[in-house]
């Protein structure tokens, strides 16, 4: 039987608090849900929830985790998305349930390959961290017993008596901050990390832990449970392939860009092909200036190069006309005569307006497309940089465009975290002489605007949404989920439509 949001709420209070599957907004999340939902409820949970751990990834690079403006910037957002943001409110079972359905999904999508895993742990650790952390004295203690995690706060009283052996065992509390401070009893096990850096005082088989070092144990808990349920999702994965319905599902969703589909822009044939030279230093972003400039000095570039460029050109304003007058000139400087063009490329630029084939209208890769499919091999020249380039040739390149040392080796951290938009976004910041760019970077063709934006004043180039709460819907091609409608549709074709554009480019 299927209740309503609201008559669920009812029959749950009804039946009484032991038929309730959400007794606290936090969790470990240990057992999957077993409701019914369906496909749009299914996306539209995934799809917030990816929006969050985007938010959660680029405000733990930009702001100190501990920190009131990461705080408050990310505590906003739960609210926005209607996530658990308040332990105390008792009225949020939607909230939570969303929360619960949600991480599932995810696991389901992000247990695909070991870079995904990763990703996807760090993100929802750096979640429940914030989450823990808000949590009252007796709702954390609540949480631990919830989670069978025998950390038990001590009595003032033993606090007091053990007091001077709490003070000489745990750095960087004065005595002033021991009585203050909680201390919870926990098993030597438990605690092994800090008895080896002496952090702790120990008494008959226990550590006595301060309240500022707690969630470290716990989250070390609930990294192995969520690292060990993904490696077992994965293992369970073939028997999710088999559903035809879920599969492309996850698929984007592993893969997704949320935001506009830069297939159809307002400057259409404003941009000047005298002009692109100029552009492409000034406000083409580090993946998009490497194939200019590869196609500038080879005349050629092979088909992957050509799909992401030839795209991206498209969505900065060239013209079917202006693509193939272009590529044209460009690629008969080379080994390619007028021809040979006309008869083996053409007809793929045409296809790539909609002009030739099915006639659709193909948008921009994503980020997250270019970062996550089809990595470049040798003679390559298309993918992203961050991502896909040798540090220390990453390094070369970034000096020889006259990043500062200061900025190499900040891009250089982030891409050894795996921050690769974040470097990028980062990469805007430098080459603009901007502290903080104040958006989301998702997209090469966003890289693009803001750029123009920000160079002509921002008046020419009007400001596309950056926040993942906006976006365009396409028919067949949509690549983006309308946040403001209850009911979203999928959008799983574009990628399956982008795979068979590439058929076309079958010459190197």
């Amino acid at each position: 039987m299927e209740f309503s949001s609201r008559a669920r709420q009812r029959h749950l209070r009804l039946a009484g608090d032991k038929r309730e599957p959400y007794p606290h907004s936090l969790q470990f999340y240990q057992e999957p849900p077993t409701e019914t939902i369906s496909l749009n409820e299914f996306e539209s949970f995934a799809v917030d929830r990816l929006r969050l751990l985007k938010v959660v990834e680029n405000l733990g690079v930009s702001y100190v985790k501990s920190g009131d403006a990461y705080k408050s910037k990310l505590e906003a957002e739960l609210r926005k998305l209607k996530f658990p943001y308040r332990a105390l409110a008792e009225d949020d079972y939607d909230a939570r349930r969303k929360d619960h359905i949600s991480h599932f999904i995810l696991r389901l999508a992000y247990c695909q390959s070991e870079e995904l895993r990763r990703w996807f742990l760090q993100q929802e650790m750096d979640l429940f961290r914030y989450r823990f952390n808000e949590l009252t004295d007796s709702l954390r203690q609540k949480f631990l017993d919830h989670v069978n995690l025998s950390f038990e706060a001590i009595s003032d009283d033993l606090k007091n008596e053990l007091a001077n052996e709490l003070y000489m065992s745990t750095p960087g509390l004065s005595m002033t901050k021991v009585k203050e401070q909680m201390f919870y009893k926990v098993g030597l096990a438990d605690a092994v990390d800090l008895f080896r850096a002496r952090r702790v005082f120990i008494k008959d088989g226990f550590a006595f832990v301060p309240l500022k070092d707690l969630d470290a144990l716990v989250l070390n808990n609930y990294r192995k449970t969520l690292s060990k349920a993904l490696a077992l999702t994965a293992r369970s994965l073939p028997s999710v392939q088999s559903d035809e319905r879920l599969q492309p599902l996850l698929n984007h969703l592993s893969h997704s860009y949320i935001g506009p589909d830069y297939s159809v822009q307002k400057n259409t044939g404003k941009i000047s092909l005298e002009h692109i030279d100029a552009l492409s230093v000034k406000s083409f972003p580090l993946c998009m200036r490497q194939l200019h400039k590869a196609l500038r000095e080879n005349h050629h570039l092979r088909h992957g190069g050509r799909m992401q460029y030839g795209l991206f050109l498209k969505g900065i304003g060239l013209t079917l006309e202006q693509a193939l007058e272009f590529w044209k000139k460009e690629f008969i400087r080379g080994k390619v005569d007028a021809d040979k063009f006309d008869k083996g490329y053409a007809y793929s630029i045409r296809h790539n307006y909609g002009k030739e084939g099915k006639r659709t209208d193909y948008t921009p890769y994503s980020c997250m497309k270019i970062i996550m499919s089809n990595p470049p091999s040798q003679g390559d020249y298309h993918g992203c940089p961050f991502r896909h380039s040798d540090p220390e040739l990453l390094k070369q390149k970034l000096q020889s465009y006259k990043v500062p040392p200061s900025g190499v080796t900040q891009l250089l951290e982030l891409v050894k975290g795996m921050h690769y938009q974040l470097a990028c976004q980062k990469y805007f910041e430098l080459t603009h002489d901007v502290d903080d760019v104040g958006f989301s970077l998702n997209h090469p063709n966003q890289y693009f605007a803001e750029s123009q934006r920000i160079l002509s004043g921002g008046k020419e180039v009007k400001k596309e949404p950056s926040h993942l709460g906006n976006s365009q819907q396409k028919n067949n091609s949509q690549e983006s989920v309308n946040s403001n409608s209850a009911s979203t549709s999928s959008s799983m074709t574009t990628d399956a439509e982008l795979e068979g554009l590439e058929a076309y480019f079958t010459e190197d």
